[in-house]
Formats: C-alpha cells, structure tokens, sequence
C-alpha cells in the first residue's frame, strides 16, 4: 500500500505523516498533528492540535480529534491529544486533549474499540485492549486499566478509576471507583460480581479464579469497615497476583469511594 489522499481532503503541509497513511474524502488534519504508519480515516474526519495518532489505526467518519477540551477552565494552554496502535475509532467518536488540571494529556492505549458516538473527554488516561460501546461517556480525569469494556450509553463520573479487566454494564451511571476485574451495574452503579465472563476469555485459570471469588467475598462481607477486610484480604491471599491488583487498587484510592455491592449481590 502507498499514501493516498482525496483530493477533497484539507492536510495542513506542516502535518507529519507516515507511510501508508490513507486520507479520505472531506478529512481535516491540522498543523501539529502526527498520523503514525498506516493510519486510515475514511471520510469526514477532523484531527486538530497536538495530537498523534499510532500506526495501524483507523478512524471512521465524523470522528473528531484533538479539538479544544469542553472544559471552561482551558485557557488554550498546550495540551495533547496521544492515541495508541492499532485503534478502531468509529463513527461520530470524539476524543479532547488535556488541561493543566490534569497534566496536559489526553491518552488513548493501543488496540481499543470505540464505536460509536463514544467520548473521551480531557485528561482521561486509557490502557490497553479497552472498549467503549455505543455512546458510551468518559467524563474528565477518567483512567481505565487495560481489557475494561464500558457498556452501551453508560457514563462515568470525573476522576473515577476503573481497574483491569472490569466491565460497566449498559445504561450506567458510574460515580464511584471500580475494582479490577468487578461487573458494575444500574442507573447509579453499584458492584454486582466480578467479570466472570471476562476471566474466562483473557484464560484465567480455576485457581485464579476461585481465589479473586473468595477475596471478593472477603472484601465485602457485611462484617467490619472496608479498611479491616482490606488487611485481612491482603493477608490471607498475599502470594496471589490478581487479589493483589485489587487490594493495591483500593490502597490507591484518590478521595473517591470504591462501588461497593448491594447487600444481596454475589460474586
């Protein structure tokens, strides 16, 4: 394959652009942006500030990259936009760059879906192999570990943390820190188990398994504060890699609280 742009398409000259890069119809690429090796947008695709963009990734139409942050705050300070190898960007997806509030980076992971009508609002940091359904929401001052999947027209709340390989069910509203590998739910979400089906198909084994049921037990029984279970929790499973992700997840806790399960929820 070799470089092909439209003729419609609207590329700033001083814009870096790497081999292969394919530019549709009706595009927009602003001065400061970098498309890395590979890179597709289809049609209709604006990329504007600083922003980067990692090889092997395309971008549906209508998409729109790298513009100012919805945030009153920003002042037009410089701040960037980085996304990762090997994304799929769907239709009408936007993705801000940072603000000084939160570092000046925005930060996209490698390998991520994002269909469409999804947002990445400004300083949201994002792993790896993360997926965001159907107008699914980040807002400010997100951060996502790498395999979580944000259900369809969910949203989540400025400055929560979602651990690994969790899962947001569709239509929630997310306000609180969720754990690595726990399913959260409903209209103000609440931990409803862990991500069962997810183990499964990232080949965690039975023993891994068993061990995050019993710690998830162990964390939220209705017996002590959050604070003991904890300790008691770290104790009992501390050669155990995957408990220790999600004791060290909640040791990290930034001021937010941790969703924690209605009384009648199970792992």
């Amino acid at each position: 394959m070799t470089m092909f742009i439209h003729p419609t398409a609207l590329i700033d000259p001083k814009a870096e652009l790497g081999a292969d890069v394919v530019i549709g119809p009706f595009c927009t690429v602003g001065p400061r942006v970098r498309l890395g090796n590979g890179v597709r947008l289809i049609s209709h695709v604006v990329v504007d500030g600083l922003t980067t963009i990692g090889e092997g990734t395309t971008v549906y139409p209508f998409a729109s990259l790298g513009l100012r942050p919805q945030d009153l705050k920003f002042k037009g300070e410089e701040s960037r936009l980085e996304i990762g190898k090997n994304n799929q960007i769907r239709e009408q997806v936007s993705m801000n760059p940072g603000t000084e509030g939160g570092g000046l980076v925005t930060s996209v992971g490698d390998n991520g879906l994002f269909m469409v009508g999804s947002h990445v609002a400004h300083d949201c940091k994002l792993g790896d192999h993360v997926i965001l359904a159907n107008n699914a929401t980040l807002a400010g001052h997100v951060t996502l570990g790498d395999y979580v999947i944000i259900g369809g027209l969910s949203a989540v709340h400025q400055f929560v943390r979602i651990g690994p390989f969790a899962i947001i069910g569709g239509m929630s509203g997310v306000e609180k820190d969720v754990i690595p590998f726990g399913l959260v739910k409903g209209e103000r979400a609440h931990l409803a188990g862990l991500n069962m089906v997810g183990l499964e198909r990232r080949g965690f084994g039975r023993e891994e398994v068993r061990a995050l049921r019993g710690a998830y037990r162990m964390l939220f029984a209705p017996e002590g504060t959050l604070a003991e279970r904890l300790e008691e929790t770290a104790a009992h499973y501390k050669s155990n890699a995957q408990v220790a992700q999600i004791v060290d997840f909640i040791r990290a806790a930034t001021g937010r609280p941790v969703c924690q399960p209605k009384s009648e929820e199970g792992p």
